[in-house]
């Protein structure tokens, strides 16, 4: 899916605004949605037990909750990145529940790039979780990227670490 892999990583040159993240197409099971909440220690019935989703919420089925979704893009994000992509800045807005049985559809576009006054390399990202063609969640990411072969974003520490673009 990706073109970063385990021993290589995207640098910031080779990124170019408009550009399109290779999708991500997942069957989601209900497992998927149970061992996510889990995983967050989210005991609400709604992400595990089918008849208290259906009948007491009204919802088709156990749905994927906040932090599964948070880790599905976390995981598209460095999939694309490579080990040196270090994920900075992340907000989501959920439209619509992903189901068991839905395939869902990560997509992504670069919609900036840049280096800070740190000389830190950045790409905003815009991502979507869609099934179907009807997307169910929107995302604003922003990554860190090397700007050349010796740069590791992971080293960044302090005030070299600027995850948030408003921040002095």
């Amino acid at each position: 899916m990706a073109t970063g892999s385990a021993t290589t990583s995207r640098r910031l040159d080779q990124l170019s605004v408009g550009e399109q993240l290779p999708a991500l197409a997942y069957d989601v099971t209900a497992t998927t949605i149970v061992l996510g909440a889990l995983a967050a220690r989210d005991w609400r019935p709604m992400h595990h037990d089918h008849d208290f989703a259906v009948h007491r919420n009204g919802t088709q089925d156990i749905f994927m909750n906040t932090p599964n979704q948070a880790a599905w893009f976390e995981r598209y994000v460095t999939d694309w990145t490579g080990p040196l992509g270090r994920l900075g800045h992340m907000r989501f807005r959920m439209k619509g529940s992903v189901f068991p049985g839905d395939t869902m559809v990560l997509t992504g576009t670069v919609t900036d790039v840049g280096t800070d006054d740190t000389g830190c390399g950045w790409a905003d990202l815009d991502i979507a979780v869609s099934v179907e063609g009807d997307v169910k969640t929107t995302c604003q990411a922003r990554v860190a990227l090397p700007i050349a072969d010796d740069d590791n974003p992971w080293r960044r520490r302090g005030d070299q670490w600027r995850p948030d673009p408003n921040r002095a």
